[in-house]
């Protein structure tokens, strides 16, 4: 993938504090037009890395491009749109005063600010909010956080943990505000620790501990590695049936009153496991995919890179 191609491009990012390791060696390519899920422990150096990409800091070595730019080419940073972890915004002011002082600070003109900030509050289900930002409970600041994000309709939105203080309802709205941006061509760069939302949404994922990047690629991909099957059995399988498991890869994980759970090496092994088991005369009642999920994906790669 080319730099014109992504969204963002970095080799060897690193970034030290005096002595303190912030990163180290990041080299990741993020594609125009997806969800991206960047993930790792607190410390694990997400910050430090996002605040290189928006220029709130300097990196100590490596390279970055953002959207087949630069990193100091100021332009660039109108099409970004931020939403930080730790917002404070002006709480005299009432949401739209607040979009009209944000609308300014990209550069968009006062009057097609006056059009799309009653919009963009419809979008995050502050459309009928007027008081001032005091007001306003966490949850309903971080909507107004994500308007602001949204408002110049930037090419790149990087948020960090954008539903952390919304409800149910709220974190359904905003993942679908997402579907939307990707839909509209724009890219995605979310730092989540709600794992599951992070999985249904995101196209690829890069774990980063300590500092180094640990894992990365499509999510498809990731999770279709190393999985569980459990098998119904009308009675009890025949001896022959250990070695067609056996064969296929598998190893027998539980096998107990009609219900046998075996690990195969790939997801693509299951039709094979059980024609094998058929043949041997076993008398399956049932078959039910033990999907890898990305808690596990995640906890297994902070695991290797703390002990491997």
């Amino acid at each position: 993938m080319t730099e014109t191609s992504a969204a963002i491009a970095t080799t060897g990012l690193t970034k030290y504090y005096g002595r303190k390791l912030g990163c180290s060696q990041i080299s990741l390519t993020v594609p125009r037009g997806s969800v991206f899920g960047f993930l790792g422990p607190n410390g694990a150096g997400k910050s430090t890395f996002v605040k290189i990409m928006v220029g709130l800091i300097a990196p100590t070595a490596g390279e970055a491009h953002l959207l087949g730019r630069p990193l100091d080419d100021f332009a660039v940073r109108a099409r970004i749109g931020l939403l930080p972890e730790n917002f404070r915004y002006q709480d005299w002011l009432t949401p739209l005063e607040l979009l009209d002082f944000h609308g300014r600070l990209t550069g968009l003109e006062r009057s097609e600010v006056a059009v799309r900030a009653p919009r963009v509050l419809e979008r995050v289900g502050l459309g009928s909010e007027s008081g001032k930002i005091r007001s306003f409970s966490k949850g309903m600041q971080q909507r107004l956080g994500l308007a602001c994000a949204l408002l110049a309709e930037p090419d790149l939105l990087f948020l960090d943990e954008p539903t952390s203080a919304l409800d149910p309802i709220g974190r359904h709205d905003v993942r679908e505000i997402l579907v939307q941006e990707r839909e509209r061509g724009a890219t995605v760069f979310l730092n989540s620790h709600l794992l599951s939302e992070v999985e249904s949404i995101c196209d690829q994922v890069a774990v980063i501990d300590q500092g180094k990047l640990i894992e990365s690629g499509r999510l498809a991909d990731l999770l279709s590695g190393p999985c569980e099957v459990e098998i119904t059995l009308a009675v009890p399988l025949p001896e022959s049936a250990a070695a067609e498991i056996a064969a296929v890869g598998g190893i027998v994980r539980e096998d107990v009153a009609g219900r046998l759970v075996v690990g195969l090496p790939a997801e693509d092994a299951i039709p094979a496991l059980v024609a094998r088991l058929a043949g041997a005369g076993a008398s399956i009642m049932g078959v039910t995919r033990r999907r890898r999920t990305l808690e596990a994906l995640f906890l297994e790669a902070v695991e290797e890179a703390h002990h491997g």
